[in-house]
């Protein structure tokens, strides 16, 4: 009778993971399909080390937010929804309006959405760096370019 081989199964510690730096441009990319991909790298869903209690993921910074394409109507029809707190505190914002006056939110949400809701993914979401137009702050972590 052959030995019986046991397999080990791979599991990722938090000091051995070295994440990498991706760069996506947004610039006529669909704003799901962004999300989807920017969701995976940042919970290390792409590496064959991925585990879903340790943060494996990578950084993930995306340009040229304010110019992410909306399929349909959603530019005139979705709103985001914000409460002071007080008594009639509802505010709606039309997805139009938060593209002039705050663009990284918009793909900022759409990622969020797409994680878990617990204090890794909150942790996670720390890892996206969302600039509007085309130029970042992160030259010295040269970044890798991610096609989608």
């Amino acid at each position: 009778m052959a030995p019986f081989l046991h397999m080990k199964t791979f599991l990722a510690k938090k000091g051995t993971v070295q994440p990498k730096w991706h760069l996506i441009d947004a610039d006529g990319v669909v704003l799901g399909r962004l999300a989807v991909k920017a969701a995976n790298l940042l919970r290390g869903r792409h590496k064959a080390a991925y585990t879903a209690n340790v943060d494996t993921g990578d950084f993930v910074i995306v340009i040229n937010a304010a110019k992410v394409a909306l399929t349909g109507k959603k530019d005139q029809q979705n709103s985001y929804m914000s409460f002071s707190g007080y008594v009639g505190g509802e505010l709606y914002r039309k997805m139009s309006e938060m593209r002039e006056r705050r663009p990284e939110y918009i793909i900022q949400h759409a990622v969020k959405g797409m994680l878990p809701k617990n204090r890794l993914a909150r942790k996670m979401l720390t890892k996206l760096k969302v600039f509007p137009g085309p130029s970042h702050t992160h030259e010295a972590q040269s970044p890798v370019k991610f096609a989608i």
